[in-house]
């Protein structure tokens, strides 16, 4: 019987979440307000199109670990510039859970499939 590790759940779930975050970017008024208000308007789209594409290497991160792991990498770094913006436009620390959760979670995600057997 197949069995999913948690390895494979994290993975499932930040690739599940980036894909719908990336659209989201891409196309609501909701993040164009966001954007907005965080002062980079102009880093929205491109902002959704690195998380589609992040979310495609994670995918692709099940046949060959070190494209996952990249793709974490740069989900990590993103969700780290995204709590620079927060801090600055001085964010609640409620409002800034959520980029902390996934940095952490990338970061964790990219460290295991680093040392994933080839």
């Amino acid at each position: 019987m197949f069995s999913m590790s948690t390895l494979h759940l994290v993975q499932i779930f930040c690739l599940l979440s980036f894909c719908l975050y990336g659209f989201r970017c891409a196309v609501t008024a909701h993040m164009t307000k966001e954007f907005a208000r965080y002062g980079i308007p102009q880093f929205r789209v491109l902002t959704g199109i690195l998380q589609l594409v992040a979310a495609l290497g994670l995918l692709v991160g099940f046949y060959y670990p070190w494209i996952g792991a990249l793709a974490a990498v740069g989900l990590s770094l993103q969700m780290a510039c995204g709590l620079i913006v927060r801090f600055r436009i001085k964010d609640s620390i409620i409002q800034c859970a959520p980029a902390t959760f996934y940095l952490v979670l990338c970061a964790w995600l990219a460290m295991q499939l680093i040392d994933v057997p080839v």
